[in-house]
């Protein structure tokens, strides 16, 4: 792993040992935590398969600028950090955004362009609300503490686990994700809520894979097919996956799919 400055962004890269494809991939982290949720897999196995392959921690998140000002920033402000750092790269990268990271990959496409966008387990172009009220009389006590995250707490680790995992995962993996976690910008999530709420009169859209997993508290499978029908594209929902499907021991289920995709489109 190489983990470098892009101005005061983190990025972490990993780059093929053999040939490398010409297209970049960009992967863009969801709420709560930041560019280390792709090392884990996702980045050494794509740079594996010839794809120079890159993971943003948007401001106010992991090791980059912002994070004693989290609250101040927006969705545009993210658009800005994945604009920022696609612009510094070899070539235009295809972009992969994991649940806030999908909406805002959905926010940068409306100013600018990209050869692909894979959107896994994202917040809908229709926003938050419907998986909010979801969650609220499925699972009162997870929308409780997530909210108390949000202003700065500490998640309950059982919370994490309901939130992200279907696999029963052991203690020890559960600890270090729990302690890599952070709070989250509320001004992001009223904008995914309501405020800044994608406009596809202003998308040019590039081809598009949309990925849910079966067992998503989170963003359930019919989010996820929200989101494909409003793409007009066919979804795919992963078998025996939950939210954080590339921190999952079955995150070849999410990785594969999206390598035959990057394939069948010759990227």
């Amino acid at each position: 792993m190489n983990r470098s400055r892009f101005g005061d962004l983190e990025v972490l890269c990993h780059t093929p040992s053999g040939p490398v494809r010409e297209t970049p991939l960009l992967f863009v982290h969801g709420a709560y935590t930041a560019a280390w949720c792709w090392e884990e897999q996702f980045l050494p196995w794509f740079a594996a398969q010839g794809y120079a392959s890159y993971a943003v921690s948007l401001s106010g998140h992991g090791r980059s600028r912002g994070r004693t000002y989290l609250d101040s920033f927006s969705i545009s402000d993210y658009v800005d950090d994945v604009a920022e750092v696609a612009g510094k790269l070899p070539a235009t990268p295809v972009l992969i955004g994991h649940s806030m990271g999908g909406m805002v990959v959905q926010k940068y496409l409306e100013r600018h362009t990209a050869p692909a966008v894979v959107l896994m387990s994202s917040v809908p172009p229709q926003g938050l609300l419907g998986s909010a009220f979801g969650l609220a009389f499925s699972k009162p006590h997870l929308l409780g503490d997530l909210n108390r995250i949000m202003g700065g707490g500490q998640p309950q680790m059982e919370t994490l686990r309901d939130a992200m995992f279907h696999e029963a995962i052991e203690l020890e993996r559960l600890q270090r994700y729990y302690h890599l976690c952070q709070p989250e910008s509320h001004r992001a999530i009223w904008d995914m809520s309501l405020f800044d709420l994608p406009s596809l009169a202003r998308i040019e859209l590039p081809p598009m894979l949309v990925l849910g997993a079966e067992h998503d508290v989170l963003i359930p499978p019919d989010q996820t097919r929200l989101t494909a029908r409003r793409y007009d594209v066919e979804p795919q929902i992963l078998p025996g996956l939950g939210h954080g499907m590339m921190l999952e021991s079955d995150w070849r289920v999410a990785a594969d799919p999206i390598l035959a995709w990057l394939k069948s489109l010759d990227l």
